[in-house]
């Protein structure tokens, strides 16, 4: 496949958002040079840190850059410094607006734990199975969007949070769900509470009759809390979960905890079809870690591996940052935060450089990792 060139808008963030961000421009950079790539990286203001350099956590210029990339790289926002703002000023508000003007209203979080890393999940291995669960959350609507109004103080106080859904909302994520589970195992579990929730009802009969469209695909519906009791009891259950923004927010999360830390598991956020995407790990800002060298950039790196993947098409070259990944991790080394007693603990910054040069050494060994470059 001939060179591509491709622009990448980058927003570090906050906390460890710059460590983090560093590990994955830096396999990225190796990754063109390797493979005959040109990624030009635009690195802008985004979060607390543009808060404290422009007083907004989403600047016109960041904004415009974003647009005009061919996808957008997120490391981490927020923290406790900007905690105290009022909710819209805060670096969060400035997340619901970038995917707001992007458009983006999939979210798509990959759940497979790592070989080597099967041990650190909380559930024993006959219990977690071959778990293998993409989660395809609705994006731009539920109550994270709807009207939000509070009245007085004290014990007078009242608040409302209004939760909306239109039946066009509802069909453009189901439809990308029913794609990827043709791609995939061929089973998609839909996840309401449509026992309870009028904008669940809605959702329930709009993928229902969807449904009718894709013949192939096993289609069940589960509420959301025996979703939430059967993502531990028996995750291998599921290949594809469709469910709305708040439901999906909450099930994602917890479901990263299959695979042992929510340091581990990426994020691509899209929209119409030509749009530039979101990739970020799924992760805090961690900003007690900040500065010190030990955060986890596996979350990270996968998200710009995920970026290869479904924005740029290369596939190869995706897989060799897995792969190099997997092998790093199969040495036994970790850092601190996903480690056990017999691991060989290093910094971010040096499981980073382990990676690198493990994936140098890969192209050396073409026969033994079937790297066609």
């Amino acid at each position: 496949m001939p060179g591509v060139k491709k622009i990448i808008a980058v927003l570090p963030g906050d906390g460890i958002g710059p460590e983090i961000m560093r590990a994955a421009i830096a396999l990225l950079t190796d990754c063109a040079a390797t493979f005959g790539h040109q990624f030009e990286f635009r690195e802008l203001p985004f979060g607390g840190s543009a808060i404290d350099r422009t007083g907004n956590p989403l600047p016109d210029a960041t904004l415009a850059g974003c647009k005009s990339a061919d996808a957008v790289l997120l490391a981490a926002i927020g923290g406790l410094q900007w905690d105290k703002l009022p909710l819209e000023k805060r670096p969060e508000a400035g997340l619901l607006r970038l995917r707001k003007e992007l458009g983006l209203y999939i979210n798509l979080r990959p759940v497979r734990p790592r070989p080597a890393l099967r041990g650190i999940s909380p559930l024993k291995p006959e219990r977690l199975g071959q778990c293998d669960i993409e989660i395809i959350r609705e994006l731009a609507g539920d109550i994270y969007f709807g009207k939000h109004e509070r009245r007085g103080e004290g014990a007078n106080a009242w608040a409302s949070d209004v939760a909306e859904y239109s039946t066009a909302e509802v069909d453009r994520v189901a439809r990308y769900a029913f794609e990827r589970a043709e791609s995939r195992r061929g089973k998609l579990t839909s996840v309401d509470k449509a026992n309870v929730l009028a904008t669940s009802a809605l959702w329930r009969q709009t993928v229902t009759a969807l449904g009718k469209k894709y013949p192939t695909i096993e289609l069940e519906h589960m509420y959301v809390d025996n979703a939430s009791m059967q993502i531990l009891l028996k995750p291998d259950q599921f290949d594809v979960i469709l469910t709305g923004n708040m439901f999906g927010d909450i099930l994602s999360d917890e479901a990263s905890a299959l695979a042992g830390s929510i340091g581990l598991i990426p994020s691509m956020s899209r929209g119409k079809e030509g749009t530039p995407a979101l990739y970020e790990p799924i992760h805090g800002s961690a900003p007690s870690l900040a500065g010190k060298d030990v955060a986890c950039p596996i979350g990270m790196i996968s998200s710009a591996s995920l970026m290869l993947r479904e924005s740029f098409g290369l596939e190869t070259e995706a897989q060799w940052i897995e792969a190099g990944i997997d092998r790093v991790l199969d040495h036994g080394y970790r850092t601190i935060d996903i480690s056990s007693p017999d691991s060989r603990v290093v910094r971010c910054s040096e499981f980073v450089e382990l990676v690198r040069g493990d994936v140098h050494d890969a192209l050396t060994h073409t026969e033994r990792y079937g790297w066609g470059v």
